[in-house]
C-alpha cells in the first residue's frame, strides 16, 4: 500500500514535518514516526489514509515492479 520510504518522500515533495502530516491526515505524529523509522506496521485503513492525504495534495505512488523499486512522484 506505502512504504516508510515512500511516506519520508512524499512528505518530501509537498514539504511537510510529520506534524503537518499527522494535522492534515488525523494519524498521530508518533504513529506516523513509528512507521517511518520501521517500529510499527499501521492497519491497512491507516495507511489508506495517509495516502489518500498525499494523494489530494497531488503526490503520485509508483509501485515497485521488475525493474524498479516503488517511489513516488508530484503529479501535474
Amino acid at each position: 500500500m506505502i512504504t516508510p520510504a515512500q511516506c519520508r518522500a512524499a512528505r518530501g515533495l509537498v514539504k511537510w514535518n510529520q506534524k503537518e502530516l499527522a494535522a492534515k491526515s488525523g494519524v498521530s505524529s508518533l504513529a506516523i514516526n513509528r512507521f517511518e523509522c520501521n517500529k510499527s506496521s499501521p492497519h491497512n485503513a491507516t495507511l489508506k489514509v495517509i495516502r489518500d492525504t498525499f494523494e489530494a495534495a497531488g503526490v503520485l505512488f509508483i509501485d515497485a515492479d521488475e525493474e524498479a523499486g516503488a517511489g513516488v512522484r508530484l503529479g501535474r
